[in-house]
């Protein structure tokens, strides 16, 4: 019976006799690829050899042979073809699976296989389709991988188990995982039953990259499909999940375990006991420790170095002391890792008395301790910051143990931690003089640490010292150099270094693009920063969170604020979820652009989104609460804060401070600044300033003395800005001459006076009609290299004006507008009063004209004032149109208070 079958435009035809040619075939061809079963070995068919079926086999050879060499002569097209129809005009199966399983090239065996397709006019056996697969295997190339899994299906048959095997090989040995795993998750869409070989295989080389959901999606796949489990598969996803710190999920595969009636074997106690102790489960790894010995296992080396290396990390160093004791116990051979786990807590905790003698008990046994023993000593000292006894431990170690290449990485890092530099140095000299050369470890380490160290030039002199034969640079190399040459300004040098790495054939990840984007934003050339994000794209890297949540952070920074609102989205776009920094930088920045208020809003979404806020991110939304007027709420957030475990900082009180200075609650200010000072937080003088600033606004001058003398009893340097809000409440509560004696005070302190605190003392001596003195103050600006703001010109301007001085006020007027200035109200109403005051009432009115078609408002007293001067000038006309005016302003005025 014959079946018509139409996909993709291929002829499916369904025969007996071609399931029947597969069967006889495959005795003599069921290996992936061995053409020498067609080439010098005698293979049998099933009536023993006979003569008919020797030439068959030797008309099959050769035909094989032909095929092979046609399809190898070029590419494939026409005259190929043709070739290989004169050669057999209807390819017989047998012969299309030889070679098939002959072939290197898949897009070449595609070709041929589509060829005979054609040209026998019927669909391919299911060993033909396998044989294709096996060559996609070979390649690595899984383009047309699913089509040809679509086609087996319409067909009725699927791959086999080895060649399912075969391919998930392949693609774990190029690092393909994603693919593997996509290609067992479209067997399953097609019904097929991956082998369980594929899944074990796939699962273990997923457990080395720590991918505990697709590792559980195969397992539960596995258990559906009715495969047997073992307790091996369960350790290797119990190890996974406990590692990665998802405890319950571990916990509950090792319930499920013992729900299938297996027992734990002692390699499952030992992954328990290491892996629930390294993520903090000291308590749960005892338990494991005690629940094994329970069952009659005993514990091995294995499970005794795991427990005593969990205690240590834990700083529970005497219940490790007490467990490797117990089981030194009548021990004959010591055991060589607990020596050196044990060495290792004591020098992590300190104790190197306790550590050399362990080493000594070590040798008395007749156990000479390994360059591990010493080199973990070596690595607890380097973190302790005892260099020397390092050094000397390395030459007595020579004794015992030969140095070997983590020896000497260790002391280099350990020197140039400390910046010993020449001596790392003689070190590194050292190590090849030992016969051992640098690897790129040695080459990264030094690198990093010249860098961390300032020595820049250094650091690429052993850069561009490198011998590539023998020590290629690798990513880490890149990046620490061009991290470090960026830091430090040298951006142009850090790009260079970017393209050369660029032609090392090294491709840059995101921890490179991050630090590049930046150093060039911390520069001030926000564009190449931008440009670096282009080219990032461009070349297909994907971007981490980091490095949005970095871009994000330079963009707000360089005041291109909805940029800055983009790159927030972005993050969505890219499938990432914004985490406690993303939103602690978009509300930081938007505080900081003026849009206080949206920090309310987001602050609820980023607890929805459950994000657990750290100390900065509590501190960026008390600020931004603060700026908006929501100081109470802030109040709230202070008091969670200490709820939560985190201690509030100097920025957190300066915060929440400053919020309650500027809406004159300053007892509450104070109660909150002693506060702080009880909990021992190292106040600045911003905080301090935001007192004084509110005490002095609301006319408490004692105090906000008492702040600044207590300030400078502290051995803190008031700012500028903290001398500029003295001299305001001074100055407020007409107390000039005390301003002036702090002003002077100030320049003693070598705190140098800025526009702001010029504007400030000569508004003073203006509004104690102290005019001329005011005028000294202002002479003396340009000497200091200060330019008049607009405030200190009004002020001057005003000054002048009311002291009668109305040609210096009305020069100082027409400076101001040459030099780019734009006038306020205050300013025009000035000089109209002084122009009509000093009977130049022309002036004033067209000042009062300008005025006007500035759209500035002109004050009632300015109007009556200007009036007067023109009745007396007799200028009626103009007289008539500021009388219309004054009315109208009189009637608006009206309106305004009765609504």
């Amino acid at each position: 019976m014959k079946m018509v079958l139409r996909n993709r435009g291929i002829i499916f035809q369904s025969d007996t006799k071609c399931y029947c040619i597969f069967t006889s075939y495959k005795k003599y061809s069921s290996s992936g690829n061995r053409p020498s079963d067609l080439h010098g070995r005698t293979v049998s068919f099933v009536d023993g050899g006979s003569q008919e079926n020797s030439r068959k086999l030797d008309g099959l050879r050769q035909g094989v042979d032909n095929a092979c060499r046609i399809l190898e002569s070029g590419p494939w097209g026409p005259s190929l073809e043709n070739a290989l129809s004169m050669l057999d005009e209807i390819p017989q199966t047998e012969m299309v699976i030889v070679v098939l399983k002959r072939l290197k090239d898949v897009n070449l065996a595609v070709n041929y296989f589509r060829w005979a397709e054609r040209k026998s006019n019927q669909a391919h056996c299911p060993e033909a389709y396998n044989s294709l697969l096996m060559v996609m295997a070979r390649s690595k190339k899984f383009d047309l991988l699913e089509q040809i899994l679509e086609e087996m299906s319409l067909a009725g048959f699927g791959p086999s188990n080895n060649t399912c095997i075969e391919l998930v090989v392949s693609c774990v040995k190029s690092q393909k995982l994603r693919e593997a795993f996509d290609f067992i998750q479209y067997m399953r869409k097609l019904k097929f039953r991956p082998a369980f070989s594929a899944y074990t295989t796939l699962i273990g080389a997923l457990s080395t990259v720590h991918e505990p959901d697709l590792m559980l999606t195969l397992f539960h796949q596995m258990q559906e499909l009715g495969y047997e489990l073992n307790v091996h598969l369960f350790t290797t996803l119990i190890r996974v999940f406990a590692r990665g710190g998802r405890v319950d999920a571990a916990l509950s595969l090792l319930d499920e375990m013992r729900s299938n009636s297996f027992d734990a074997d002692i390699v499952l106690y030992n992954v328990c006991i290491d892996c629930f102790g390294k993520v903090g489960k000291v308590d749960m790894a005892w338990k494991f420790f005690h629940e094994m010995k329970a069952h009659g296992l005993v514990p091995d080396d294995v499970t005794y170095t795991s427990m005593i290396g969990v205690l240590c990390k834990a700083n529970r160093l005497d219940e490790a002391v007490e467990l490797f004791e117990h089981m030194e116990l009548n021990r004959k051979v010591p055991c060589a890792y607990a020596y050196n786990t044990m060495i290792m807590g004591y020098g992590s905790a300190g104790k190197f008395d306790e550590a050399y003698n362990l080493l000594e008990r070590q040798k008395l046994k007749g156990s000479i301790p390994s360059v591990i023993a010493y080199n973990c000593i070596l690595t607890c000292l380097g973190k302790k910051g005892r260099v020397d006894e390092a050094l000397k431990i390395f030459e007595e170690m020579t004794q015992d143990a030969v140095p070997n290449l983590s020896t000497y990485n260790i002391l280099i890092d350990m020197l140039c931690k400390a910046g010993k530099l020449e001596a790392s140095m003689e070190i590194r000299d050292a190590m090849e003089g030992a016969g051992l050369f640098p690897n790129v470890l040695t080459v990264n380490i030094m690198i990093d640490r010249l860098c961390k160290a300032q020595k820049l030039d250094e650091a690429c002199s052993i850069f561009e010292g490198m011998d590539h034969k023998v020590c290629t640079p690798d990513a880490v190399t890149f990046c620490s150099l061009i991290d470090g040459l960026g830091r430090h300004g040298r951006v142009d040098d850090a790009y260079r270094l970017y393209e050369q790495m660029l032609d090392f054939d090294r491709i840059p990840d995101a921890i490179v693009y991050t630090s590049l984007i930046r150093n060039f934003f911390k520069s001030g050339r926000k564009d190449d920063g931008h440009k670096i994000y282009r080219e990032m794209v461009r070349r297909g890297v994907s971007p981490d969170l980091t490095l949005l949540n970095t871009y994000m952070d330079c963009v707000f920074k360089a005041g291109e604020i909805e940029k800055g609102r983009a790159l927030f989205a972005e993050i969505k776009v890219q499938g990432f979820i914004p985490d406690v920094r993303s939103y602690s930088i978009l509300i930081h920045g938007l505080v900081k652009a003026g849009f206080a208020r949206e920090t309310y809003e987001l602050f609820y979404t980023m607890k929805e989104q459950g994000c657990v806020l750290d100390t900065l991110a509590y501190n960026t939304v008390i600020d931004g609460f603060c700026k908006s007027g929501k100081v109470n709420k802030a109040y709230q957030l202070l008091e969670e804060m200490k709820t939560k475990g985190h201690q509030p900082t100097v920025v957190t009180y300066g915060s929440v401070i400053d919020g309650l200075a500027k809406i004159d609650r300053l007892d509450e200010a104070y109660m909150l600044f002693e506060e702080a000072k009880s909990k021992a937080v190292e106040l600045n003088v911003v905080v301090y300033s935001s007192l004084i600033d509110g005490f002095g606004k609301v006319g408490r001058i004692d105090e906000a003395y008492l702040i600044m003398e207590e300030l400078m009893q502290k051995g803190l340097t008031p700012n500028v800005y903290t001398w500029n809000c003295l001299l305001d409440a001074l100055v407020k509560a007409e107390e000039i001459n005390e301003a002036l004696v702090c002003f002077n005070s100030m320049k003693d302190l070598k705190c140098t006076p800025n526009s702001v605190t010029y504007s400030i003392i000569i508004n003073g001596l203006c509004r104690v009609r102290k005019f001329n003195k005011a005028f000294v103050f202002w002479q003396e600006m340009p000497k200091q290299g200060l330019k008049p703001n607009m405030i200190t010109y009004t002020t001057m301007i005003s000054g002048l004006a009311k002291a009668g001085n109305i040609l210096e006020a009305n020069g100082l007027f027409e400076r101001f507008k040459a030099n780019g200035g734009i006038p306020d109200a205050a300013c025009y109403n000035t000089m109209i009063e002084g122009f009509s005051i000093a009977n130049r009432v022309m002036e004033a009115y067209e000042l009062f004209e300008e005025t006007r078609l500035k759209g500035c408002n002109i004050y009632t007293k300015t109007c009556v004032i200007l009036l007067d001067a023109l009745h007396k000038a007799e200028c009626l006309e103009q007289a008539a149109i500021v009388g219309a005016v004054l009315r109208e302003t009189a009637k608006s005025q009206h309106a305004s208070r009765s609504l």
